[in-house]
C-alpha cells in the first residue's frame, strides 16, 4: 500500500470550521450549508455526498440538538455546535448527541458560558489528534506488513488492503464503544437546572 500517505491527505483531517471562519454576523441557513460545503468539500468521499443540507440542520433544530434559532438566522455558538454535531454524527446516534449536548445548550441558551474559549480547545485538539491519528495508521500499517510477511497468501496486495480496513474498522468501533459508555455516564449525571 504506497498510497497510504496520499490516502491520509486526501481524507481532510485538517479540515474544520475554525472560530475565524465563523462571520461576526448571525447566517441565514444557506450561508451555514455555504461554509459547511466549503469547508467540506474536499473530504467528501464523492461529489454527489451531501456536508449538510437544510434538512439536516432543521431536524436538528427539532431533536432538540440546538438551541432555539432565533429570526431564521444562526449565531456563532449555533454554528459551533453544528460543527460539533457535524463530527459526532459519525460516531453516535441523534439520542446520544442529544445526551452530550444537552447540557451545553441549556447553557448556551441562557448565555451561561462562554463558548468559544472552548470551542478553541477542542480545534486545537483536533489538529494534535491529526498528527497521532497519522503516526498510529503507520505503525498499524507496518505490523499488517510483519503479519503478512509470516504467511504466504496470494494476492498479497488485496490482503493487506484487506487487514488494514478491518483493523481500522475494529479501532474505530474501540474508540466509539468508549465513547457511548461516557454518554451513559453523561445520562447518568444530569443535573435538573
Amino acid at each position: 500500500m504506497d498510497n497510504l500517505s496520499e490516502l491520509i491527505k486526501n481524507v481532510g483531517l485538517t479540515n474544520q470550521v475554525r472560530l475565524e471562519d465563523i462571520p461576526a454576523i448571525d447566517l441565514y441557513m444557506d450561508q451555514v450549508t455555504q461554509l459547511f460545503e466549503n469547508t467540506y468539500h474536499a473530504s467528501k468521499r464523492n461529489e454527489n455526498e451531501k456536508v449538510l443540507t437544510k434538512t439536516m440542520i432543521n431536524n436538528y433544530a427539532k431533536g432538540k440538538l440546538l438551541f432555539p434559532i432565533e429570526n431564521k438566522k444562526y449565531t456563532k455558538a449555533h454554528i459551533m455546535l453544528i460543527q460539533l454535531i457535524y463530527q459526532l454524527k459519525g460516531a453516535l446516534s441523534i439520542n446520544d448527541i442529544r445526551i452530550v449536548l444537552e447540557k451545553l445548550n441549556r447553557k448556551l441558551d441562557t448565555k451561561a458560558l462562554a463558548f468559544e474559549p472552548i470551542y478553541q480547545q477542542y480545534i486545537r485538539m483536533q489538529d494534535e489528534q491529526v498528527q497521532t491519528f497519522q503516526d498510529a495508521v503507520k505503525t498499524l500499517h507496518q505490523a499488517v506488513e510483519e503479519k503478512l510477511s509470516e504467511v504466504e497468501v496470494k494476492d498479497q496486495a488485496y490482503i493487506e488492503q484487506l487487514l488494514m480496513v478491518t483493523s481500522l474498522i475494529n479501532m474505530s468501533n474501540m474508540y466509539r464503544k468508549l465513547a457511548e459508555r461516557i454518554v451513559d455516564q453523561m445520562e447518568g449525571t444530569k443535573d435538573i437546572k
